[in-house]
């Protein structure tokens, strides 16, 4: 029976080369001179140290231009309130992957909705749709690429 999986998720080696190339552009520009300015990348988690709010939200919109070039979906990051402490200021961005429970349960509703014969079920963090013809699954597909979801969506292991 056909099938495939809708998941969430990103390259990591082009997440670590897009925080490598923003580190470099934040110590060759001019306005970041002898700031201390830099990222850091671990488990997913980008920290951004600068001297001022405003070095930050540049620094996020570098960040930004960097992943959108690798082929990272920006609608997968998590900004979190900058924390201002005497001369420096931090800044957590989280690259987010995998469905959460609401989302899945979402796109198994939407999904149903549709009134296609597909079966959707929610396995961990991907919801996989099985059906007995290709040409529902690709309607599946086509219906939710034009929704509006939180997270980017990937359709993968599609089985024939």
């Amino acid at each position: 029976m056909p099938s495939f999986d809708i998941v969430s998720e990103f390259d990591s080696h082009e997440a670590t080369n897009a925080v490598d190339q923003a580190n470099r552009e934040v110590t060759t520009r001019f306005d970041f001179k002898g700031s201390g300015a830099n990222y850091a990348l671990k488990d997913g988690l980008v920290t951004m140290s600068a001297s001022s709010e405003f070095q930050l939200q540049q620094m996020l919109d570098i960040l930004n231009m960097k992943l959108t070039k690798r082929g990272i979906d920006i609608s997968c990051l998590e900004v979190a309130e900058p924390k201002i402490t005497g001369r420096t200021a931090q800044q957590i961005v989280t690259l987010k992957q995998g469905i959460e429970s609401d989302l899945a349960r979402k796109i198994v509703k939407l999904v149903k909705d549709k009134k296609l014969k597909v079966q959707a079920a929610i396995q961990g963090d991907k919801v996989r749709v099985t059906g007995k013809k290709l040409d529902d699954l690709q309607d599946v597909i086509a219906m939710l690429k034009q929704e509006e979801l939180d997270m980017p969506l990937q359709f993968n292991n599609f089985r024939d």
